[in-house]
């Protein structure tokens, strides 16, 4: 590399009340990093400082993303940092028209999701066409850590082996595939309307399909508005929610309820949720939809508390009954209404596909996306059995369906949202994930394509305590998926994942998700998007 300076970014969240309470963390991680580059005979500077009208030091705007990218010569080399979540289109036009080499990098730690971050980032830049590499480390002292940044430096890029990855280059043949591809056929020609209210939420470009390419697959969007969501929750009747509530308390779910609105949850806040899930049941059935995704974090949460409730609760079958409003008809009778939280189209779309083959395949079709939050190593008891593996910690902010966890309802508790992030409160649907088998994958944009990349999973149970440890470490009012993917190690998943999220379902056995894996890889196929099966299947 000809330059001895190297620009550091570090993007961040739209909230300044996020930035400034990971501002230390990022900082940190920082430190340590620009030791390693010192280390190697490189000048690190920061491409931007603290501010104090904002009290931080991350890009939090696209505004201000292209200020910081004018200031930074077009040919030099630029790490983006990332220990804690970005919002990725803030630094998407600076990154698409700069010609020096790019590397992102992560601190290998769940407490922040920089991983998160970083994943999302990648997906984008893929989607978008820029080429980048990328690294990440505990401490940034460990050899694959320095010997990945010394080729970086000496040659402006680094790759990683993948192995794992079996690309098809021709259609499955064998019989649960040809049930895919018959299931798939009827699926494009039904077709089928995705819900999406108000696209683009927290600057997840890699999470927004074009419709060209969404349209192929027999599946076509309704853009709707989260202020009609809005209004519909102030039209819903105070009893409505109450019952919802009701038939919640009456199965067993908890809910941690306070009276301090500004930090914790309060039976106000949950109606108030109950209600946006009968709003956005109505709105489904209005427009036909057969999947929705509510944008979450951004344009209702200084309306409303967060949407995790009313997210897990549309992905599980047992729900609470949702009528029209003459109170007439009962709506999705017996369905779940599959949710893509964050309106991740490419998990919308893997999530209603998922679905209704699940269903001609006689396994339980509830499914959900997950954070690729972290991972570690575990030696130890997981039930009957000792194990050693590395477990990856999957993790959402309360979308997913109860269906999933230990216990069903019973097994659910509802936890406020943390305040920085939610300043109007909101529960999650919190639980631990059963012991099984399930089939994981994600849909992602690459060179104007659809592509999927899939695998077979085991859901392991764990001692209380080592999962208690990890809800610590990362978000501990979300739900939590122990995780070992076979034939997958961790820098191989983080060097072939395209994205912050990953799909999951469970099936019945070991030889139940084979089958599911095929049919739906080849169901996929049916459907134009390009597979690739990674791991041991």
């Amino acid at each position: 590399m000809k330059s001895q300076i190297i620009y550091l970014l570090a993007n961040g969240d739209l909230r300044a009340s996020a930035n400034q309470k990971c501002e230390a963390a990022q900082l940190k991680m920082e430190h340590d990093l620009t030791l390693a580059l010192r280390a190697e005979g490189y000048t690190v500077k920061r491409a931007h400082g603290y501010r104090k009208e904002v009290q931080h030091s991350f890009i939090d705007s696209q505004k201000y993303g292209i200020e910081v990218f004018k200031k930074i010569p077009a040919h030099a080399p630029v790490i983006v940092a990332e220990a804690v979540w970005q919002y990725s289109h803030h630094i998407l036009p600076g990154l698409l028209t700069h010609q020096g080499p790019i590397l992102t990098v992560a601190n290998w730690s769940g407490t922040w999701p920089g991983l998160v971050g970083m994943l999302n980032l990648n997906g984008s830049m893929l989607k978008a066409g820029i080429k980048f590499s990328s690294l990440w480390s505990e401490d940034f002292t460990d050899a694959p850590f320095l010997n990945g940044l010394r080729t970086w430096l000496k040659k402006g890029s680094v790759s990683h082996a993948t192995k794992h990855v079996n690309t098809l280059t021709r259609p499955l043949s064998n019989p649960d595939a040809r049930r895919g591809r018959v299931f798939a056929q009827k699926f494009r020609q039904q077709k089928a309307i995705m819900g999406v209210f108000d696209e683009g939420c927290m600057g997840m470009y890699n999470a927004i399909i074009p419709d060209e390419l969404i349209h192929q697959t027999g599946v076509y969007k309704e853009r709707l508005s989260q202020s009609s969501l809005y209004a519909e929750m102030i039209k819903t009747k105070d009893s409505e929610a109450e019952k919802a509530l009701k038939w919640l308390l009456k199965k067993g779910m908890k809910f941690a309820w306070g009276k301090n609105e500004k930090t914790e949850l309060t039976r106000s806040q949950t109606l108030a949720q109950l209600k946006m899930y009968i709003a956005a049941v109505r709105i489904a059935d209005d427009f036909g939809c057969a999947t929705i995704g509510i944008q979450y974090q951004q344009g209702l949460k200084d309306l409303a508390p967060a949407s995790d409730l009313v997210e897990g609760l549309l992905n599980n079958r047992s729900r609470p009954p949702v009528f029209d409003r003459k109170n007439k008809r009962e709506l999705f009778k017996g369905e779940a209404l599959p949710h893509f939280n964050e309106v991740d189209e490419c998990a919308g779309l893997d999530g209603l596909i998922t679905y209704q083959l699940w269903k001609e395949l006689g396994y339980e079709p509830e499914n959900t996306l997950h954070d690729l939050r972290w991972g570690r190593q575990y030696t130890g008891p997981s039930g009957k059995r000792t194990i050693d593996e590395y477990v990856w910690v999957f993790l959402i902010s309360g979308a997913a369906p109860v269906q999933h966890f230990i216990g069903g309802y019973k097994g659910t508790v509802s936890e406020r949202q943390p305040a920085m992030y939610f300043r109007l409160g909101g529960g999650t649907v919190k639980g631990i994930s059963k012991p099984g088998w399930i089939v994981w994958s994600r849909i992602f944009v690459r060179d104007n394509e659809l592509h999927c990349d899939l695998g077979l999973g085991e859901i392991i149970e764990l001692p209380r305590a080592e999962t208690e440890e990890r809800w610590k470490l990362t978000t501990s009012q979300w739900p939590i998926m122990h995780a070992v993917l076979p034939g997958v190690s961790r820098d191989q998943m983080m060097a072939r994942h395209p994205s912050n999220h990953i799909q999951v379902v469970y099936a019945p056995s070991p030889a139940a998700a084979r089958r599911g894996l095929m049919a739906k890889a080849a169901a996929f196929q049916e459907l134009g998007i390009k597979v690739a099966l990674c791991g041991k299947y």
